[in-house]
């Protein structure tokens, strides 16, 4: 599976999800929590490509960086991101490299722990 960006608009971000077989199933993770409204549709003409569609939250917009994270739920391979940052300008990203870093290990030890129970059990 491959994520693509399209774009960000009217609070929306947009992208192409292109996979074989099936339809799949994807999620979004905002600090761990699996985010609500993301659609999938097939695009007309276009076998094995899917319009991605997520409304985000006005609610989640605060000061700072906010990192969303899109995953395959059935093997937990990240697919992408995106970051918004908010609030005073920053001249680098280091702040949201950090903060994805901080995602990507949340899930890592999510993982290592439902590992570590299916085996000893």
């Amino acid at each position: 599976m491959r994520l693509t960006k399209t774009r960000i608009r009217a609070g929306v971000w947009e992208g192409v999800l292109t996979c074989e077989g099936e339809k799949p199933a994807l999620d979004v993770l905002h600090l761990e929590q699996k985010m609500p409204g993301l659609t999938l549709t097939d695009l007309p003409g276009q076998q094995g490509k899917y319009a991605v569609r997520l409304p985000i939250p006005a609610a989640l917009l605060s000061e700072g960086v906010q990192t969303f994270l899109f995953r395959d739920p059935a093997s937990g391979e990240k697919l992408g991101h995106f970051t918004i940052i908010t609030g005073v300008a920053m001249e680098d990203d280091l702040r949201a490299e950090v903060d994805l870093l901080r995602a990507e290990l949340d899930m890592l030890k999510r993982a290592f722990r439902r590992h570590c129970l299916e085996t000893v059990g």
